[in-house]
């Protein structure tokens, strides 16, 4: 676990440590920053910090969950009243060892439940997948497949896709890059872009476009990505394959609901 503190603010003892990225991160972060509390946030890139205003109540970390025991003296030491768990719903691994850890030592631990949208909209070819092995259920013959889906998950996507000719999207980070061609991939069929931040997704549709893209298959994250795939391949007419999101922690909250049992300091 590691990483530089970018914005200098207090220690956590007494105030809140939470796990995000830079979709509930930033507008959570903000209100409870507005009700008084002392917060730290832990984020995987700098390019996800930036999406935290400097305040001088707030802390920004940039580090790993490498280990359950690093983050434990990590919780030892910072000593938070309360942690937040807002990750990624497919962030299962981190969601996991928050769990452990802060079980371990004793500290409070509340996690976020992403909103869903609608299971289909008007004009929506949408398939849902429960696991990426259904892929090879599917008559994927002839197909140009997008992968949307993170490249960590792009070898299990890859072998069960079949006579798919397939493509990837990954972030813009070398990691990502790296297992994209470790899976396989070559060069020309992987793109390292980062999402249109605007959420108009002219960049995706272009991708779309370049490559003659016949399918997509993205994740229900619930977040801006997942809604950014949906309106794309709305807008192009094109199916949309949705792998399900893993089920939510007993007893996650809604953000309105979470913000009420946080209260103020």
């Amino acid at each position: 676990m590691h990483g530089p503190d970018l914005h200098q603010g207090p220690q956590t003892a007494g105030g809140i440590w939470l796990f995000a990225g830079t979709a509930e991160g930033p507008p959570l972060s903000a209100a409870l920053l507005q009700r008084g509390w002392p917060v730290q946030v832990s984020v995987v890139t700098p390019a996800a910090a930036r999406a935290y205003p400097p305040h001088p109540q707030l802390r920004l970390r940039v580090e790993t969950l490498e280990s359950d025991a690093r983050l434990i003296t990590a919780l030892q030491l910072e000593r938070p009243r309360w942690v937040v768990d807002a990750t990624h719903p497919f962030a299962r691994q981190i969601s996991a060892r928050l769990e452990r850890c802060c079980s371990a030592v004793g500290c409070r631990l509340l996690q976020l439940e992403r909103h869903l949208p609608d299971e289909e909209a008007a004009g929506e070819q949408l398939q849902q997948l429960e696991r990426l092995e259904d892929l090879a259920a599917l008559d994927l013959a002839g197909e140009r497949l997008l992968l949307a889906i993170g490249a960590r998950q792009l070898p299990l996507a890859l072998a069960n896709s079949g006579a798919a000719t397939p493509f990837a999207r990954v972030l813009d980070q070398p990691g990502s890059l790296q297992s994209a061609l470790a899976s396989g991939l070559p060069e020309h069929q992987i793109a390292c872009l980062r999402p249109d931040a605007a959420g108009e997704g002219r960049l995706e549709r272009a991708l779309c476009r370049r490559w003659q893209i016949t399918r997509v298959l993205c994740r229900q994250g619930g977040g801006r990505s997942e809604a950014l795939w949906r309106s794309v391949c709305r807008e192009l007419g094109l199916p949309l394959l949705l792998l399900k999101r893993p089920p939510s922690a007993a007893g996650s909250l809604s953000m309105d609901t979470l913000l009420t049992k946080l209260g103020q300091p």
